[in-house]
């Protein structure tokens, strides 16, 4: 049967995952009568509340030609979003082609240039496929000039630069060559895969070597490790070690199970050849980015490198007077433990244990992914404190510091750009573009340093009344900016525990915004909302009213009725806090405090950082 891997790639949003659904319908895959969730491939619970992919995942189907000869595909869906570029970097060393997915209207995007650069300087030959031709605002043949000129930006070669293109909707599944169509199969697909991508160029008669690149657990098997068959057969039981990039073996062991491929599920096989994508147990040291080999073979598999960290957080024991209450995982060591698996699996991420041994340095590509973590952590039974995201330095030859850029696209109603551009000036961005776009919006580029960027997106849809759309890529090192301008706003922190009172409440409105509601338990250096002036304010959310025998005079009975309370996500509290504070996530609730609860505390701690 011929073989051919391919991995699709796309910006946010532009219907990757969709797409491999209607791909899993027309090759037979699924039965006719089978009930298959929408976007199958989106399988944990966060990938599916959110709509987007978080974890490249392998999947495999079995396309039969019109002439009856088959091709099995194995297709690997990838993340859009740069914050999971880590996952993208590992996957393509797995592939020989890529099918490149654009929007019909949004056009070539940030994410789009990240993940085709990491393509196209590994050789692969793109398909480049419009999507959603059947938008109304589609403009299919300037979108295909804003690909184009992204490949020769990219320095793309002359052979990938005549790439062959398909009009596509991937919801209602059809593909054709003739950008007027609007009906028919993916077949056009299928067979421009087949034509397009080439086999694997492999030795079948080598000895075994296969390249670590997803590593997963299960319950009874332990570790996991999937790749690419590089060279060579591997048998059930066969003796296999593991190498690291220096060539030392790190263990050995046997074959216990092969898994090949089959749709959504796993398949066990007796003997997988090169050129296959598998998944492989038996191993229990071995990780991401090692050799695993026949027990001949000296030689490494040389690793893609990754993209360093931009940006780190702390993650704390939680020392807050609730702690222990809503968490059945609360100790330094249970946290130390999930982080380090974490790492094990997520290449791009990184972590420094702190002196004290209660916290731990967290870096990784931006706010979402370790939001991601976090999230995923807390729905674990974790219970952390998680401080304000700080972005990592570097220097450049010269010792002088330097800081991460990244570039931001951003789409506006033309009566909001003005205010965006002042904002993102006031962050110390530049602006590098300004078009017209799609819908009567504008189009904004700039090179903004990720430090300014930190805590705006909430701005952002504040000041566009929701109707912006901002995207981020990493960009370079670049030049320090110098001071950036925080969070105007003080916030209002409660100077006792007990709980909320509407009584109390009601004035505090007249105050600012509050963050907290009736009968909600608080505690001393809790912040219960955002102060209107610059400055941090102590207050008391818990004062009852008195009760006596009077009855008031002049209607004071009456019912006081309170606005209801902010509500922000776990990201939007993350990019909210400064630097004094922290948020306390728990599996039921999500706080905001300040570091030193103690006012006395607070104080001493701010007149040191001024000294």
């Amino acid at each position: 049967m011929r073989l051919r891997n391919v991995a699709i790639i796309a910006h946010v949003d532009h219907g990757k995952t969709t797409l491999v659904d209607q791909l899993f319908r027309q090759s037979g895959t699924f039965r006719d009568n089978q009930r298959v969730e929408e976007r199958a491939m989106d399988s944990n619970d966060l990938e599916k509340e959110r709509g987007i992919t978080i974890l490249a995942k392998p999947t495999s189907i079995e396309w039969e030609a019109p002439d009856g000869e088959k091709t099995r595909i194995n297709i690997v869906d990838t993340p859009g979003h740069a914050d999971f570029g880590g996952e993208v970097e590992r996957i393509l060393s797995m592939v020989d082609g890529v099918i490149l997915l654009v929007d019909s209207s949004e056009g070539a995007m940030p994410q789009t240039k990240f993940v085709t650069g990491k393509a196209l300087a590994l050789g692969l030959r793109p398909i480049v496929v419009v999507n959603k031709i059947d938008r109304s605002d589609a403009r299919v043949q300037e979108v295909l000039d804003e690909v184009f000129d992204l490949f020769v930006s990219l320095d793309a070669t002359d052979e990938q630069l005549d790439f062959p293109v398909l009009f596509a909707s991937g919801r209602n599944g059809y593909a054709s060559t003739d950008p007027e169509a609007r009906e028919g199969t993916l077949t056009p697909m299928f067979e421009k895969i087949v034509s397009h991508v080439p086999a694997p160029d492999v030795d079948v008669d080598a000895p075994f070597t296969f390249l670590v690149t997803l590593l997963d657990r299960d319950n009874f098997l332990g570790r996991i490790l999937t790749g690419r068959v590089t060279s060579g057969t591997v048998k059930i039981n066969q003796p296999i070690h593991a190498l690291d990039n220096e060539g030392k073996i790190i263990e050995t062991g046997r074959a216990s199970k092969i898994m090949s491929f089959r749709g959504l599920d796993r398949v066990p096989v007796d003997e997988a050849q090169a050129g296959d994508i598998i998944s492989l147990a038996g191993l229990t040291v071995a990780t991401v980015a090692n050799t695993i080999a026949d027990i001949s073979v000296s030689a490494p598999i040389q690793a893609q490198p990754i993209d360093p960290p931009t940006l780190s957080m702390r993650f704390a024991v939680n020392d807050s007077p609730m702690a222990g209450r809503e968490g059945s995982k609360v100790t330094s060591r249970m946290i130390r433990d999930r982080l380090m698996r974490e790492a094990e699996s997520n290449v791009a991420i990184k972590i420094t244990e702190a002196a004290d041994r209660d916290s731990f340095e967290v870096a990784g590509r931006g706010e979402l992914q370790l939001g991601v973590l976090i999230e995923t952590m807390r729905r674990e039974g974790f219970e952390l404190g998680i401080s304000r995201p700080r972005v990592l330095f570097g220097e450049d030859a010269e010792g002088k510091r330097t800081e991460p850029y990244e570039t931001v696209v951003i789409d506006v109603d033309e009566e909001y750009s003005g205010t965006v551009v002042e904002k993102m000036n006031l962050r110390k961005a530049e602006m590098t573009d300004m078009r017209p776009s799609t819908g009567g919006k504008t189009r904004i580029t700039f090179s903004a340093p990720s430090r300014g960027l930190i805590g705006y997106h909430g701005e952002f849809m504040s000041d566009t009344r929701g109707t912006g759309i901002m995207n981020r890529l990493f960009e370079k090192y670049g030049p320090y900016k110098g001071a950036i301008e925080g969070r105007k706003n003080g916030v209002l922190i409660s100077n006792g525990a007990g709980e909320a009172n509407s009584y109390a409440l009601g004035p505090l409105e007249e105050r600012g915004v509050l963050f907290v509601g009736h009968g909600e338990t608080l505690y001393e250096g809790m912040i219960v909302g955002e102060n209107a002036k610059t400055d941090d304010l102590e207050v008391n959310p818990m004062k009852a009213k008195q009760l006596t025998n009077f009855r008031a005079s002049g209607g004071k009975d009456d019912a006081i009725r309170l606005t209801p309370p902010k509500r922000m996500t776990l990201e939007q509290e993350i990019a909210y806090i400064d630097d004094d504070e922290m948020v306390e996530v728990t599996p039921k609730n999500i706080r905001l405090r300040k570091r030193h609860l103690d006012p006395h505390e607070r104080k001493r701690a701010s007149r040191a950082k001024a000294a």
